[in-house]
């Protein structure tokens, strides 16, 4: 991601907090028009506040005494203005700055001067843009859900027919995104064939969580290992590699799509074992998506690794025929 882009998202926050004062100031000019003696408790405030520093300056020895005064004075001017605002039903809210996030007040870093998390997901939301994820999200979630296309006819591997399969698999992911503060080491490993739905409820999962205002991370297991690498040997000292990395670590969920396409070495046996394993340590969740059955995954990746994902990860299957190849040959059929 380009400078350019962070600088564009801090100029937005720039915008959210002079329209939080402009909106404010219309409050206030709202409630001074409707009752004209809270202008007048204000100004007084104002004017005992302005008062107490000339005295303070002329005779900083009594500083606490003066300071004090002041204080006792502006309660009770305060108690009076709210004594008017309860008379007339004003809501308790209507006179305060209202951000759209509290935790940094609109401005991207908190207060030890850490990003906010409304900041990070601001990055990462920009990323979903630049890769054409926020169109799937939009494509993909809870409203475009439909299990129709899936075969009512009984697999007899399985005993249950894919729409049967979905519609468990569906439960399975409302309950994920419903518990999903729960500190229960919940995670899930989605495997099956290509065009059976992982995808789509991955995406059903990120795009509930996102609306919520959780950090998600969506990645293929491929640029997952090339942010890594990036960050490690190319660009160690880039700041938005850097957050790419870390935001693998941290983000409330990290979605890994495809694991097993990738190259597998001792470099990528190693970061994958990092990352699950320092999230599960972190109470941080995640969900994985494979084409190889759990067996394929002991073979590929070691046995540390593996017994991680067996341990931690509960195990859902996908079955039926390639959808995406059905809808192509009825497509052709047409």
């Amino acid at each position: 991601m380009k400078d350019s882009t962070l600088r564009d998202i801090l100029i937005n926050y720039e915008r959210k907090r002079d329209k939080a004062d402009r909106a404010l100031e219309q409050r206030k000019n709202d409630v001074y028009n409707q009752i004209p003696k809270i202008k007048e408790i204000d100004d007084e405030i104002n004017k005992v506040g302005l008062e107490m520093m000339k005295l303070v300056l002329k005779n900083p020895a009594k500083r606490e005494e003066l300071c004090l005064e002041s204080k006792n004075k502006i309660n009770e001017l305060q108690n009076q203005k709210q004594q008017l605002l309860n008379q007339y039903e004003v809501p308790k809210w209507y006179l305060d700055l209202q951000y759209e996030c509290n935790m940094c007040k609109d401005r991207g870093f908190l207060a030890n001067g850490k990003k906010c998390n409304c900041l990070k997901q601001a990055l990462i939301n920009e990323s979903y843009k630049m890769s054409n994820l926020s169109r799937m999200l939009e494509k993909q979630n809870q409203s475009t859900y439909n299990d129709s296309i899936f075969s009512e006819e009984i697999d007899p591997k399985n005993g249950i027919s894919p729409r049967q399969n979905m519609q468990l698999i569906l439960s399975i992911c409302d309950d994920f995104i419903y518990n999903f503060d729960k500190d229960d080491d919940r995670n899930l490993l989605f495997y099956g064939d290509t065009g059976l739905g992982k995808t789509f409820m991955s995406n059903y999962i990120a795009k509930s969580l996102l609306d919520k205002g959780y950090l998600v991370i969506y990645q293929t297991a491929f640029k997952m290992f090339e942010i890594i690498e990036e960050y490690k040997f190319r660009n160690s000292d880039n700041h938005i590699s850097r957050n790419d990395y870390e935001n693998l670590f941290e983000c409330d969920l990290l979605i890994i799509d495809d694991l097993g396409t990738e190259l597998t070495n001792s470099f990528t046996l190693s970061e994958l074992f990092i990352i699950l394993n320092t999230r599960l340590l972190n109470g941080k969740k995640t969900i994985i998506s494979t084409n190889n059955k759990p067996a394929q995954l002991g073979e590929l990746y070691s046995q540390r690794i593996f017994s991680r994902i067996f341990d931690k990860f509960q195990m859902i299957e996908f079955i039926g025929k390639d959808l995406r190849w059905e809808n192509k040959i009825a497509n052709m059929k047409k």
